[in-house]
């Protein structure tokens, strides 16, 4: 009857926590659609603020045939100093998502370090935060609840010293790692050089089509002031892509623990019902054992 007991305890058990693991999936599922929405309008905007670069930058390129005359724009090949800013979650329970961007982020410094390059890291949730202080691995800057709410202005301020520091030329380049959403079940890791702006991924030899008329003397205010907000609206989508692909990978981490919660239960059934029928076999062998005897 012990074994019976502790059998139906773990039925018990396991059942609530099969509750539990549902009731999550529900959640992320409902946030995962809410943030979704969100970075669809950020991405829109994004899209804009590039073109409003690129229009500035190709009239740059054209005037100068050195190229862009810009700090935002000064490409350095063999980079001595460098900043890694990673975002992972605050939480747990999401399968591999947090432990994919503290991968890469170990294989950039790595590879940083291996070129002689001094590596600055600059984390952005809790779960990354805590590897990298357990492995002793200095962090030069360290927030926590900004990737479970991205918020604009927080993580402009939070951006804004970085590119201070690359503009005093305390650092030479900026990059940007988070765990990105492709769809409902598909996550991929995501890099990209904040600063200095890469040229080559704009459309700079397009022949412009916009109607916009800038001075001449206005360029490099204008486009310092545009790659500013860029950069400050890279960090945030960013955020907002990170949030996106956690939801979906806690949503489908709970899902794959709800149905092997199912599994469990079925296969204790199975269990309780082989234990009862021992239990019943054994009373009735001694009851008629007992009754053998009296003859």
């Amino acid at each position: 009857m012990a074994n019976l007991k502790e059998i139906k305890r773990k039925i018990s058990s396991v059942k609530n926590t099969q509750k539990t693991t549902n009731a999550m999936k529900l959640v992320s599922s409902a946030k995962l659609k809410r943030t979704e929405e969100l970075a669809k309008r950020s991405r829109v905007y994004a899209a804009k603020l590039t073109e409003l670069i690129e229009e500035i930058a190709q009239k740059m390129h054209h005037a100068n045939v050195d190229g862009i005359d810009n700090i935002f724009f000064q490409e350095n090949n063999d980079p001595k100093k460098v900043d890694i800013i990673f975002i992972t979650a605050d939480k747990g329970l999401c399968g591999g998502f947090n432990s994919q961007t503290i991968k890469r982020t170990s294989q950039m410094i790595t590879d940083y370090q291996s070129k002689g390059a001094k590596v600055r890291l600059r984390a952005i949730g809790r779960k990354g935060i805590d590897y990298f202080k357990f492995n002793n691995i200095e962090l030069d800057d360290a927030i926590v609840g900004l990737s479970a709410a991205p918020d604009y202005k927080q993580s402009s301020e939070f951006i804004s010293e970085v590119v201070e520091s690359y503009v005093n030329g305390d650092t030479d380049r900026i990059v940007l790692i988070h765990n990105g959403y492709v769809n409902m079940i598909t996550q991929e890791i995501r890099e990209a050089q904040v600063l200095p702006v890469d040229a080559s991924q704009l459309e700079l030899s397009a022949v412009s089509t916009s109607e916009m008329e800038v001075e001449p003397d206005d360029d490099d205010t204008l486009l310092d002031a545009l790659v500013k907000r860029y950069v400050e609206y890279s960090i945030y989508y960013a955020l907002i892509d990170s949030l996106a692909a956690e939801h979906s990978a806690r949503m489908q981490a709970m899902d794959a623990a709800t149905k092997n919660a199912k599994e469990m239960v079925k296969d204790l059934n199975v269990k309780y019902n082989k234990a009862r029928q021992e239990a019943i076999t054994t009373e009735l062998i001694e009851i008629i054992s007992g009754m053998e005897s009296m003859k």
